[in-house]
Parts: C-alpha cells; structure tokens; sequence
C-alpha cells in the first residue's frame, strides 16, 4: 500500500517520561500535531491529555513529592524556553516572566519545595544558576551564582544542600563543578588539561561523589566515580570498543543504568552497585532494538521508564522491571493505520573514503529495488557533532515506500566513534568531512541497485551546510539538492547566531577573528556558481541557531544558476514542530524529488 506524506507524517511518538510520586506517569506525545503532557497511571489505557498548547512543551518533571509537575514551552521555536507548573486540577502557573531569556531546566529539590535551573537573563551570552520555591513566580527566583560561560545544572545533592553545575567550553571540552546553594562557593572538581568531556554527571548513593562519562586518558567515553575528596576518577565501566554513553543512578537504592552506543544501536546494562564501583548486573531488558533513553525511576526505584524507538518503531515509552528485564509498553503512539511490517530496517555498512579511512553509514533499500533503477537520496545529520542513529523517522519511511534508497553517512567529525575520529573535520580539515560524501556517492554507484544518475543529497543545520557543500564541491554528482535550516555562508552565520552559541561554534568552525580567510573559502555562498542542481531550501523564521538570513542569502544567488524552491515558515524555529508546517515542508520535499529524481 503506498501513502502520501501526511500520513507518514500522522504517525505520533511518546517519550520524555516522568515517573510521579505515587506511580502516575508523565510523558510528551504529540497526538496533537505539537507534543503535549499526557499522563498514565497503568499500561495499555487511553491517557490523560494535560496540555493544550498549540506550542510545544519540551519537557515535563514531577515534582518528588507532590502532585504536580514543571514543564517548558518556548514560542514559534524561538527556543527561549519559559518554566511553568502544572497542578493536579489542571491550574498552570507562570513561574518565569522573562521570554527574552532561556531557562534550561536543573531539577526538583529531594523535599519538592524548589527548583534549579539556569538562565542567560542578566546577559545572554552566558548562564547564571538560580535557585526559586515551588510557590515563587517571576521575579521571586534567587540569582545563586553568576557564571560567565554556558553552565547547566545537573541536580541537587542528596541532602539538597548542593547542586552540580557543569560548564561547556566546547562540545569536547566540559567541567564539572559542586555548588554550595547557601554560601554561593562553586567547587572545580574536574581540573584538566586540553580538551576532556564530562558528561552525565549526578550524585552517587553517598552524597560525597560524582558518577559521569568521560574521555580523560581514553579515545572512548568510559563510565567514573568521583570522590570529591580526593577527586581521582575511579573506573567502573570501560568498553574497549564503544562508547559508555550515559549513566542514571538512584540515590537511595544504588541501582545504576548504562548505556553504550553499539554502532548507533543503544546497548543497555541495569544492576546495583554492590560497593562504589562495582556493579551486580541484572537480566538486560527485554526492548526493541535501536536508540533507547530519557530513564526515570519509579519511587521505590522497582522499575524505569524508557523511551525507544527503532528504525521500524515509532517512539514508545516502556517500563521495565529492574530485576527480571521484563518490558511493557506504556503508550500505544498511532501509526497511523500504516502496518509496522511495512517499515524497512538498514543495513550498516562502512564505505572507503579518499584517504583510506572506513566510514560507517545507514542504508536502507526499498522493498522491491530494481536493478540499475532505484534513486537514493543521501541525508547527512547536522552536528557536526552527533551522529545518526537508528531512530524512526517517518520521512525516510515515505520515501522507502515510495521506491526511493536512503544513505546516511557518519561522515567525520560524527561522534559515536571515538575521540579521534570527532576531531578529523576539525577547522581546517572541514572539507574532508564533505569528500566523504563524494566517496559514498562512489560506494552507490557501484551498487547493483542505484541509479547513479538519480542521486540527490538532503541535510539539516550543520547537515544543510554539508549538503549544499556537496552541491557546489562535486556538482556532476547530483541530481538534486535540499538543504533545511542550513549554513550557507559561515561568516553570516557566526555573526548572527545566538550569542549563548557563538563561542562554542567557533570552537568547532574557527573563529572570525583567525580563521575568517578559510571560512570565507569553504563557505557554499562564495562558491555557488558552481551548483548545477536544482535546489529546495527550507527554513523557520525564528531560527536562533542558524538564522533564516542563510536561507534568504543562498535561495538567492543559487536561483542565478538553476531552479530553486525556497519555503519560510513564520512559526517555526531550527527544524518544524508543528504538524501543518512539517506536511507543507515534506509535501515540498516529496514533490521536489519526484519532480527532479
């Protein structure tokens, strides 16, 4: 059965779960087009719908202890996220009042009386910490620390008198620190050299020590503990292979959840820990297979919550029980009548590059590919540091349906495979990462399958940058171009971002004071007289990110050379939220590709 776009784009997911004090769950589904709080007491019932928002929530915590929750809501994907309370009759309350600012969610004191979080209010290329009662609105929320770079806060400690604060100097460079909450004395426990990460960073059982994931002496993301006496990291899980990718701890049990990143695919480990680093492993949970988080205990920490989903499963919240791994599927998120057998799985495989370097990559074939005939569109993730996983995405699956091969490279510079590997696109080796995509063109068209005249490129934020990259690099390559929420021009780009961003970027791109000259080179906009595909550019308005001006800039000066779409979308941030605006821009994309593909 072959379904337009919409339908693909009808089918829901549900994730973010939030266990309440007396067993009642929160989660964010977006039955409605924009995701929305919806609550369950018991699996496999009809929930509880508890917003009503035509913006998106972001998140949603129960409070420890009672029966209400915080959650947050930014406008038009603007991303400055305002904090608000959810009562149990249904009463919202405003607990901030500044929409100019962020407010990055830190988490519930134990006893449920106040909350964390972090704000760039005072200045908006940096966070302070505030600290504010469950009952204080506005203005009533208590500056604890000023910072001078981009702090999160990373929960209160068992006895609710100190809170974790982590700082990003880049997305390869992180330190942890402890704040006293009375006095305002911050604590560095993370001294180091060069560039280390620190990531995931919470309490362990005795108040007096940290657990994170971190790369200090390693390639890969190893699991530690850290006293903060002696503030010696202490192994408790090394993978000589993969990355130990995040860790959840309950402070009163000890129980511990861990994850490894395996080829994109999520590989969990549940247990105790029998003394501070060892760990007494439980039966691995009975899930499906793919990118699996976002964990929540219950209150007796007898079993979590956790989201997955898979390349043929849309997102899901399950709940598992900790010492037999038995699963259950809390939420029943709609396919929207399109049978799940019908969603195609893809095959991992790693493709030579032009300097001999094995690249990995997703690639998914239609059903009923046809020899020498199927087009492939190639779909690169943004980032640049991230990675594309096996998640469900609805798009690939239309396309798939529709006859059309799906590509994902994880180029250079794609986190998920060491240390190393992330820094070979670094600055000046930026262009490497784009010949990767020439030579996974060259990988397809020694494919029995493709189509190598029928070959199109796609990519979003960062991905955008790669895509129109590869469009003006290697313009005999391509059939067709889409670029969505893109760069197009580095200089623009790194001068009109946010300015809580700015200096993180520069950290990955090059800075426009010393590296203006090479980014001004590499930069798609002054090498677009190059391009001879058609070209969709897609973007939001209110874009903080990448603003829409890259959009504007390239639709432009593209349209001198060849065909060019160009769709902005007034409500709409870094990517679509909202369900009319997602049909219009991937109705555009299908239409797009068949047109030119």
């Amino acid at each position: 059965m072959v379904y337009d776009v919409e339908r693909y784009l009808n089918i829901r997911s549900a994730g973010s779960a939030s266990f309440g004090p007396h067993g009642e769950l929160a989660f964010l589904m977006d039955t409605t087009g924009t995701s929305q709080i919806w609550s369950l007491h018991e699996p496999g019932r009809w929930p509880e719908q508890r917003t009503f928002y035509d913006e998106r929530i972001t998140f949603a915590s129960w409070s420890p202890e009672n029966p209400e929750l915080i959650f947050g809501m930014d406008e038009g994907g603007n991303e400055r996220e305002q904090l608000f309370r959810l009562d149990s009759d249904g009463t919202v309350t405003a607990l901030t009042d500044t929409p100019e600012a962020k407010h990055w969610w830190g988490g519930w004191s134990h006893d449920g009386e106040r909350f964390a979080f972090s704000s760039n209010r005072r200045e908006g290329s940096v966070f302070d910490i505030y600290v504010q009662g469950r009952d204080e609105t506005g203005a009533a929320a208590e500056l604890v620390y000023e910072g001078d770079g981009w702090l999160t806060v990373g929960g209160w400690s068992p006895d609710d008198t100190r809170l974790i604060v982590s700082e990003a100097h880049s997305s390869f460079d992180q330190d942890v620190y402890v704040l006293d909450v009375e006095t305002g004395e911050l604590t560095h426990v993370t001294p180091h050299e060069g560039h280390v990460r620190y990531g995931s960073a919470q309490w362990g059982p005795d108040g007096e020590s940290l657990y994170l994931v971190t790369d200090r002496d390693s390639d890969l993301l190893w699991l530690a503990r850290l006293p903060l006496d002696t503030l010696e990291l202490e192994p408790v899980v090394e993978d000589p292979a993969w990355n130990v990718a995040g860790a959840a701890i309950d402070e009163d049990t000890g129980r511990i959840i861990y994850a490894r990143n395996v080829e994109g695919y999520t590989s969990l480990t549940v247990g105790d820990l029998t003394s501070p680093t060892d760990i007494e492993e439980y039966p691995e949970p009975a899930l499906p297979r793919g990118v699996q988080g976002g964990i929540s205990f219950n209150d007796d920490a007898s079993a979590f919550s956790i989201t997955v989903t898979g390349s043929s499963e849309n997102a899901n919240v399950y709940v598992v029980d900790v010492e037999t791994g038995d699963a259950e599927r809390w939420t029943n998120a709609s396919t929207a009548g399109i049978q799940k057998d019908t969603f195609r799985e893809p095959e991992v495989i790693r493709y030579e590059s032009f300097d001999g370097r094995e690249i990995p990559a997703f690639f998914t074939h239609p059903q009923d590919a046809t020899a020498g005939a199927t087009p492939v569109v190639v779909d690169i993730h943004g980032g640049p540091e991230s990675q594309r996983r096996p998640s469900f995405n609805p798009v690939k699956q239309y396309l798939v349906n529709r006859g059309y091969a799906i590509f994902e490279p994880n180029v250079r510079g794609s986190t998920g495979y060491g240390k190393a590997y992330t820094r070979l696109d670094d600055v000046e080796k930026r262009m490497d990462s784009v010949a990767d995509i020439k030579a996974a063109v060259e990988w397809l068209h020694a494919h029995p399958s493709v189509d190598p005249d029928r070959i199109a490129v796609m990519g979003g934020s960062y991905g955008g940058f790669m895509a129109l990259a590869a469009l003006t690099e290697y313009p005999d390559l391509w059939a067709a171009g889409i670029d969505i929420v893109g760069i197009a021009n580095f200089i623009t780009f790194l001068q009109n971002t946010g300015d809580w961003r700015r200096k993180l970027r520069e950290a990955e791109y090059g800075s426009l004071t010393d590296d203006r000259e090479f980014l001004e080179k590499i930069s798609p906009i002054n090498n677009i007289d190059a391009i001879s595909a058609p070209l969709l550019v897609l973007h939001g308005k209110n874009d903080p990110r990448v603003p829409v001006g890259e959009a504007e800039q390239i639709a432009a000066e593209a349209s001198k050379h060849v065909p060019v779409e160009k769709h902005i979308f007034d409500d709409e941030g870094h990517g679509f939220s909202k369900l009319e605006n997602r049909v219009i821009a991937y109705t555009t994309v299908a239409d797009f590709l068949d047109t030119y593909v």
